[in-house]
């Protein structure tokens, strides 16, 4: 199983899922599962704060991109390519590259369980002033002075001792006011 790596398949868009039914059925039917190991559509959940209420959703984090995990050879690569839907692998020319663990990991992707993290979007700005809700700051009121999507964080200004002091505080803690 040490030949196997993630591979990225481009599809047709809206038949990600389509590609993965009908590649795991070829697989069942053609007894390739020692060759074509785990297909995953990348979904996130994204969890949004609108109103101080959160929401969670499911998106396509790739849309029009299949991963496989699998051994590549003249079977698996057959079995793939000739999937309807699949327009080819990702790689220069006919050669498919597989995934570095270093893009795998910029992916999201824990590599056991094929599980991408989740994301929040938050839909406030600079300036609006936000409500903590919980940890030491809960109640306290504070105003936004930087967002950062990466960590999934604002920075807020909120008085302490008389003056204002800038707090690092997760987008699921805070309601927009």
């Amino acid at each position: 199983m040490d030949e196997a790596k993630w591979y990225v398949v481009h599809t047709y868009s809206g038949y990600e899922n389509k590609v993965k039914v009908n590649i795991e059925k070829t697989v069942e039917n053609r007894n390739l599962q020692d060759q074509i190991l785990e297909v995953l559509v990348p979904l996130e959940t994204v969890v949004e704060v609108k109103d101080g209420s959160k929401k969670t959703a499911q998106k396509k984090m790739l849309p029009g991109y299949v991963l496989i995990k699998m051994v590549m050879n003249d079977d698996s690569w057959y079995v793939v390519r000739n999937t309807r839907g699949v327009t080819g692998f990702v790689g220069p020319g006919s050669k498919p590259v597989p995934l570095t663990p270093s893009e795998i990991k910029s992916l999201g992707i824990n590599l056991p369980t094929g599980e991408l993290k989740p994301a929040v979007q938050f839909d406030g700005k600079v300036g609006d002033k936000v409500m903590i809700l919980s940890g030491a700051w809960e109640d306290t009121i504070g105003e936004i002075t930087s967002i950062n999507e990466g960590k999934q964080v604002l920075t807020i200004n909120v008085e302490m001792f008389g003056r204002e002091t800038p707090v690092e505080i997760d987008f699921t803690d805070v309601k927009l006011m």
